[in-house]
């Protein structure tokens, strides 16, 4: 089966504004697939967008299905940036007779995609399509770094999690149980906590996974950089947007991160050497004043894009050259924390030896950090942080 069957062609007439575009605006530099399936084996493309037109499990959000071609529309008609781009729009993926059908084939989509080393940006749908997106990882055999920027933790209390329905309330249980498991770790980014079960947190606590609240973040973005740079596949629901920013969903509410941090964010991600694919989901046109929330997640794609051009490739240690090495020792113990700090980017990392006994290859794991780790260190305290992931290498 090619991977044209799963979609259908777009519609030019409706994301052409009547002027046309410009030659330098991306409707004139992405290829799409209006009439012809763009040539993915003969031809170098770095990004696809891929939109998904099923909404069926986007709990009280009906209509999220219809966005794909309303965030081409704003898309389409912002300018290109100071590189050179090499996007598919493969046009969307059409619902299958049963979710699962859909599934499937965002699944098999996503896993060439990435075969490919090209990086599908997924836009439309319910957030239950996160669970496809992982699932491609299944089939690459790669464990997962999954970021999640919702101010939910969408999880059902339901004890018999296997019987739960995957929704966009629900997705996380399946990711969770999933065998073979290939998740090595779980972070969100924006949780608001009068939404949040507490015994979701203590969950995530005791899986040592990482949890910040809406109010860490707010006025300080930067502080969830290194989160994001350890990703390998980032889900966004809009509804983590605030309402007067992002209307076009029927779950926004009054509090949530500004249009220009969400754009942040998504700079982050674009600059992340290891990210192989990311989903934006729950835009509801039918909720959207103006236009306003396609063209904010039209900017925020647009800024993924531009981080993803203007990626540094500075993943350490090669050539060790490239990179300043710092050693410090904690109080109450002779145990050495061994920070790594690139001199292309400035960017921290730690080093995090794998526990005595283990099979990997690699004696230690580097995890991305901030300069506060790193200072907290000098101090003669643990970072938080490198526990944590001790934790999860054991």
């Amino acid at each position: 089966m090619s991977l044209s069957d799963f979609f259908a062609p777009i519609d030019l007439k409706k994301v052409t504004p009547k002027t046309g575009f410009f030659n330098s605006h991306l409707g004139s530099k992405i290829e799409h697939h209006s009439v012809a399936f763009p040539d993915l084996e003969n031809e170098k493309f770095d990004i696809a967008i891929i939109g998904v037109l099923d909404d069926r499990n986007a709990v009280g959000n009906p209509g999220c299905a219809l966005g794909p071609d309303y965030v081409r529309e704003k898309l389409y008609s912002l300018y290109e940036g100071a590189y050179t781009t090499k996007i598919a729009d493969l046009g969307n993926i059409k619902q299958g007779a049963s979710v699962t059908d859909t599934y499937y084939a965002v699944k098999t989509v996503v896993s060439e995609l990435v075969k490919k080393d090209i990086l599908p940006v997924i836009i439309g749908g319910g957030q239950d399509l996160t669970y496809a997106q992982y699932l491609a990882y299944e089939d690459l055999e790669q464990k997962v770094d999954l970021v999640v920027i919702d101010p939910r933790f969408d999880l059902e209390d339901d004890s018999n999690a296997e019987t739960i329905e995957t929704t966009s309330g629900s997705y996380l249980n399946k990711i969770f149980l999933h065998e073979p498991n290939y998740l090595f770790n779980f972070s969100n980014l924006g949780y608001q906590t009068y939404f949040v079960n507490q015994d979701s947190l203590r969950v995530m606590d005791k899986l040592y996974f990482d949890t910040h609240r809406l109010g860490e973040l707010m006025g300080n973005v930067a502080v969830a950089e290194p989160i994001i740079r350890n990703a390998s596949m980032i889900s966004f629901d809009m509804g983590a947007i605030r309402s007067s920013d992002a209307v076009g969903n029927a779950n926004a509410t009054p509090n949530g991160f500004y249009g220009e941090e969400a754009c942040q964010i998504c700079r982050y991600a674009g600059f992340n050497d290891k990210l192989t694919s990311i989903g934006f989901y729950e835009f509801n046109p039918a909720y959207d004043s103006n236009g306003q929330t396609a063209t904010l997640l039209s900017q925020m794609i647009w800024y993924f894009i531009d981080g993803f051009y203007n990626r540094k490739k500075d993943f350490p240690l090669n050539p060790k050259s490239q990179y300043l090495i710092y050693k410090t020792t904690l109080k109450h113990d002779d145990h050495e924390l061994v920070f790594v700090k690139s001199k292309k980017s400035d960017r921290w990392w730690m080093q995090v030896p794998y526990p005595t006994g283990g099979s990997q290859n690699s004696r230690f794991h580097l995890v991305p950090c901030r300069y506060d780790d790193y200072k907290m260190a000098t101090t003669g305290e643990m970072p938080d942080l490198w526990w944590r992931t001790y934790q999860k290498l054991s």
